[in-house]
């Protein structure tokens, strides 16, 4: 992949940027009383950051109003708060943020564009031949303990974390090309060089992954196994964590909170060339469930927060005489869904994963067909969203540059649904209960996590829906990490309603769910031993289309790809996708450099988000 394509593939990337963020001007509340505007969110032009050297140092220099140093940021995490501090190490979104907020990548997303810039980085470059990275380190700047960050701490994070498999293997697994990874070396103490086994469009965008400090990781890398798993523990002491990122660990107290304190040596300075962030602190609060959330926000214990459709009216109506303002962020990037286990194996005891009887049913694509029928996106939407989003039918977020706009969203229709049931020879008895055609009873176990009171409302509407089917729906909403392990390890599930955190950018970034042996393809979870054996052929074009659309080098040809992916899912339907919310967020008025972004969300700029107290 020459310059030329790279410039066409960014310019592409810019304009469909563009143009998504003029489709939504308004949204709509369900009675029409009040509107969120999309124009509200863009407050003020993100004015971006650039490189600057000052007495050797290559610092990155905020180009955001000074403001004043001080103060702290209070938010908020549901459930029962993160699991490791260790980046590497990562298998829940609470644990990566969590530890992600303490450690910067080579590269980062910028909230407007869209387009790669320098984090730790400096600079990076693409040769000609599309295969090879040339990325320069920023001169000068130093870890939180004070020890200088060089190409050594790229170098192993990359050879011997990340390519080496430790910990969390999902950013190992999506770079995976002809069963061969791509290699690193050091060029001189701020040079590395990066090389894929053949031109990868994805792969720029993995160089946001975090750089470990390679004299604090080694010996754990070296011991391994165990060890590793519980290295940078919630029990580690915090004046033993070495960052680079804006903050550091100050304080963890288990279910209650998070502090962190900011980094001295954090090398990004302001336009007075003064190192930020600006806060003081920033403090994750540990809430149950977002009904909780609600209450502390109210009640001035947390600065910013998510609201969900069915509290937007009220916030709205509110805002001209509160403490805080309202950001339309547009679409949710993420999406929800309701997924079918298909597993039809045994483990290694020769027990069924999922009980044989309701096997057949899931594998049967006229079963999945009525599933889907049956439920009501509208209702949901209206009711739970109170109309502030859009039915949702593609694994693809509805502002994603790789969106299918060929496949069309339908109605609820229960008649239909019942006909594809009384195809796979299902019927009714006199009650109105679904039998199979060899007897038995249609009952099954609906999971989601408990506390997202918006999945836990999505729930009880799939309940009723399916229900209205015949189906008898145990609803069981249970402790997340409870639900993970069902989900990927012990594969004892029925069905389950979650979300997947996505890129609008690069669909690469779901390799691990919709590949035959992903590490979170859950709907047909497979051990590590079996890998790609005795896969479905719908899993193997899934398979290829993946491989595929990362080896393409132009965005027409790698859509082609994506399209046929999202088409395959639409058809078969292991996830059947629910509904897209709009994302509003409120925060506190006494904080400034707020520049909203529907890619990186309110608060993307920590380190220049300052405090003005009245």
């Amino acid at each position: 992949m020459n310059w030329r394509v790279i410039r066409v593939i960014v310019v592409i990337v810019l304009v469909a940027l563009l143009c998504k963020s003029c489709i939504v001007k308004d949204v709509p509340m369900k009675d029409n009383s009040v509107s969120v505007t999309k124009e509200e969110a863009q407050v003020q032009k993100y004015p971006g950051q650039k490189n600057i050297t000052i007495d050797g140092v290559d610092y990155l220099q905020s180009q955001a109003p000074v403001g004043k140093f001080g103060g702290e940021l209070i938010t908020s995490t549901i459930g029962q708060g993160p699991k490791t501090f260790n980046p590497f190490n990562c298998k829940d979104n609470i644990s990566a943020a969590m530890s992600e907020i303490m450690y910067d990548g080579l590269l980062s997303t910028h909230p407007v564009t869209g387009q790669p810039v320098p984090k730790l980085a400096k600079s990076y470059e693409i040769l000609p031949d599309g295969m090879t990275y040339i990325i320069k380190l920023r001169h000068g700047i130093k870890w939180s303990d004070g020890v200088p960050i060089t190409a050594d701490d790229v170098v192993f994070t990359w050879r011997d974390i990340i390519f080496a498999g430790i910990g969390d293997t999902s950013l190992r697994d999506s770079m995976v090309i002809d069963n061969k990874l791509p290699t690193v070396r050091k060029i001189d103490d701020y040079t590395v060089e990066f090389r894929t086994p053949k031109p990868y469009a994805p792969f720029i965008r993995s160089l946001s992954a975090s750089i470990a400090p390679k004299h604090v990781f080694q010996q754990a890398v070296k011991k391994g196994g165990v060890y590793f798993d519980s290295f940078l523990s919630t029990t580690t002491k915090p004046k033993d964590m070495v960052t680079s990122g804006a903050f550091k660990l100050k304080e963890y107290l288990p279910a209650q909170r998070v502090v962190y304190e900011r980094n001295p040596n954090y090398y990004i300075i302001n336009t007075k060339d003064q190192k930020l962030p600006y806060l003081d602190k920033l403090v994750y609060l540990i809430v149950g469930d977002l009904n909780n959330e609600i209450l502390k926000f109210e009640a001035g214990e947390i600065d910013v927060i998510a609201l969900q459709g069915a509290k937007v009216a009220r916030y709205k109506a509110i805002e001209p005489h509160s403490d805080f303002t309202l950001y339309n962020l547009g679409p949710a990037t993420s999406t929800m869904y309701l997924s079918v286990n298909l597993n039809d194996r045994k483990d290694d005891k020769n027990k069924y994963y999922v009980n044989p009887i309701k096997q057949k049913w899931f594998q049967d694509i006229n079963f999945r067909r009525a599933v889907d029928l049956a439920i009501d996106r509208k209702n949901m939407v209206f009711n739970i969203a109170n109309g502030i989003g859009t039915p949702l039918f593609t694994p693809e977020s509805l502002n994603s540059i790789y969106l299918n706009k060929n496949l069309k969203p339908f109605d609820r229709d229960i008649k239909k649904a019942e006909k594809y049931l009384k195809k796979s020879g299902f019927y009714k008895d006199k009650k109105g209960r679904l039998y199979d055609k060899d007897g038995n009873r249609v009952e099954f176990d609906l999971y989601t996590n408990a506390g997202n009171t918006e999945r836990e409302a999505i729930g009880v509407m799939v309940k009723q829906d399916l229900e209205d089917l015949g189906m008898k729906v145990n609803f069981k909403p249970i402790e997340f990490n409870s639900l993970v392990n069902k989900l990927v390890s012990t594969f004892d599930w029925d069905m389950v309603i979650m979300g997947l955190t996505g890129s609008p950018l690069e669909p690469n970034g779901g390799k691990n769910v919709w590949m035959s042996d992903g590490r979170l393809h859950m709907f047909n979870m497979r051990t590590p031993a079996e890998g790609k054996k005795n896969i479905l052929p719908w899993e193997k074009e899934l398979d290829d289309m993946f491989t595929k659309g990362a080896l393409a080098t132009t965005f027409e040809d790698r859509k082609k790809y994506y399209d046929r992916y999202q088409e395959i899912i639409y058809d078969e339907k292991p996830m059947i996708y629910i509904y897209s919310p709009v994302i509003i967020n409120a925060i506190r008025k006494k904080f400034k450099n707020i520049y909203p972004s529907s890619l990186n969300g309110l608060t993307h700029n920590l380190e220049e988000i300052y405090v003005e107290e009245k």
